[in-house]
């Protein structure tokens, strides 16, 4: 409560400093053409009151005096109205941006508190399980139990610290693109299968065509689906089923995750794909995660010229689709 309270603090004290000056450049804007309007109504009274009226060209003088206020408080109109529309608008462009940047550096915060916990858990429970290995004399099944417990964290680990090297690989354009001639069925199959054995508990649903085949890059495509599955298990209760399906519908291939989770709001299902934004309030979300996996979904999917969306699962939870051009198997593997 007490850092929340802070960061309100952080964030108000700018924005009264930049309505403050805001409101300061609008009062000199308006007190600049009073000012001009007083003196152009002074000039004409001084011009005016230095003309004779036996002169025979007097009305026509006046009249042109007149006219030369009228032009002059009109081109100050003018001015005054341009200089306001550009300070409102750079005003309205600085404000967005400023508000972008916040956004921006509180997700960054969020990611690197997130990204602390996400690594620290791994490592405190595989360095608990070699200390119970050092420590106690345990049967061949107990091994056995605490070695696959500390090779999932290991694992976990793995795929996390590549979802983040990756990442910066792919926006920084240092990532070469491998495009090889891929058996997507198998690879979904050994994702699809590593999950389960990570949570037998949990009601699995596989329906994976053979022999779809797909031409793009192994350890990307490998990455997509791993965080498909991943986000599926991660906004959904353990005891809800999960549905892993890939087919294909003409020359095009679908791979689908379905849960029943919690659902993403229509208004935030573009958003999920962005970098480090996360569903949900982040000071009171329990869910596990970085923000890193669908917007690497995402950025492989165009990479690779696919289509994702997100769809409801009626009554509840998310659809992830992924539609895809498949690739014509010649016999030669190639």
């Amino acid at each position: 409560m007490a850092i929340n309270i802070y960061k309100k603090k952080r964030l108000t004290r700018p924005n009264l400093v930049y309505w403050f000056l805001l409101l300061y450049i609008i009062a000199a804007l308006g007190w600049w053409f009073i000012a001009l309007n007083i003196q152009n109504q002074q000039m004409t009274g001084y011009r005016l009151s230095m003309l004779s009226r036996n002169d025979p060209a007097y009305v026509q003088k006046v009249q042109k005096i007149y006219n030369e206020r009228d032009r002059k408080a009109a081109r100050n109109i003018g001015e005054g109205l341009l200089i306001l529309i550009v300070i409102l608008v750079g005003a309205v462009f600085l404000y967005t941006a400023i508000l972008r940047q916040a956004r921006i550096h509180r997700q960054q915060q969020n990611f690197m508190m997130a990204i602390t916990h996400e690594l620290k858990t791994p490592i405190s429970i595989a360095r608990l399980n070699m200390e119970t290995l050092q420590k106690h004399v345990l049967s061949d099944a107990q091994k056995e139990k605490i070695l696959k417990s500390s090779l999932q964290e290991i694992n976990r680990l793995n795929a996390l610290t590549g979802n983040i090297l990756v990442s910066a690989q792919l926006e920084g354009g240092s990532y070469r693109l491998e495009k090889e001639f891929l058996d997507l069925s198998a690879i979904v199959k050994e994702s699809s299968q590593d999950f389960m054995s990570r949570f037998p508990a949990r009601p699995w649903h596989k329906e994976i065509t053979e022999a779809i085949f797909f031409t793009g890059d192994p350890l990307l495509m490998q990455i997509l689906v791993n965080n498909l599955v991943e986000n599926a298990v991660k906004y959904s209760q353990p005891a809800t089923p999960i549905f892993i399906t890939l087919k294909k519908q003409g020359n095009k291939g679908i791979l689908e995750v379905k849960d029943e989770g919690m659902g993403i709001p229509e208004k935030e299902r573009k958003r999920v794909f962005q970098k480090f934004y996360r569903v949900g309030n982040e000071d009171t979300r329990t869910t596990q995660g970085t923000g890193l996996g669908l917007y690497l979904c995402s950025k492989i999917a165009r990479d690779h010229n696919m289509i994702i969306h997100i769809s409801s699962n009626r009554p509840q939870g998310s659809i992830f689709t992924v539609h895809f051009n498949l690739t014509q198997h010649d016999g030669n593997g190639a």
